[in-house]
């Protein structure tokens, strides 16, 4: 029987440790083949933050291409200077929403925010992976996971020249 896979993606998370651990970017593509290969596909989506400009519209199209459904919500700037655009409540239903449908359910993120929801996960019969940067993921996210998977070189992209 083909195991079926739901796949989470908290983009803003990813592309922050991956620039503070590696100095790159993470590889989509890498990942989507690592992950789902000879498994099926339940659901996949990636959860960003819409700033508008042309450069993300073009990464949320290849996240699309790649099978990913793209989530956005708008970028909000305060008058203090700080930034909201968190899409953790999302997240956290979406993880558990997957769980009895779903025989893997995929985490890629290193907030610890999402600890009880894979534990959730794993009570209602799923298995819990979590994808994240070494030293940058939250002790109780790898404790709470049946898997962690270091993201490593094979799933940057390879630095401009």
């Amino acid at each position: 029987m083909t195991q079926r896979i739901s796949i989470f993606v908290d983009v803003q998370n990813i592309y922050y440790t991956c620039r503070q651990a590696f100095s790159q970017h993470f590889n989509y593509q890498a990942f989507w083949q690592q992950v789902t290969q000879g498994r099926e596909v339940v659901r996949a989506v990636a959860y960003a933050i819409d700033r508008g400009d042309p450069a993300q519209q073009n990464f949320q199209r290849i996240l699309q291409e790649i099978g990913f459904e793209v989530r956005l919500k708008p970028f909000i700037q305060r008058s203090d200077g700080s930034a909201k655009g968190d899409w953790d409540v999302g997240i956290t239903i979406d993880l558990l929403d997957a769980a009895p449908v779903s025989d893997v359910v995929v985490l890629l993120s290193g907030d610890g925010d999402f600890d009880l929801a894979l534990k959730r996960v794993k009570k209602d019969g799923a298995e819990a992976w979590v994808y994240g940067a070494p030293g940058l993921t939250a002790l109780s996210l790898i404790q709470a996971a049946d898997r962690f998977i270091e993201i490593d070189s094979s799933l940057l992209l390879e630095r401009k020249k």
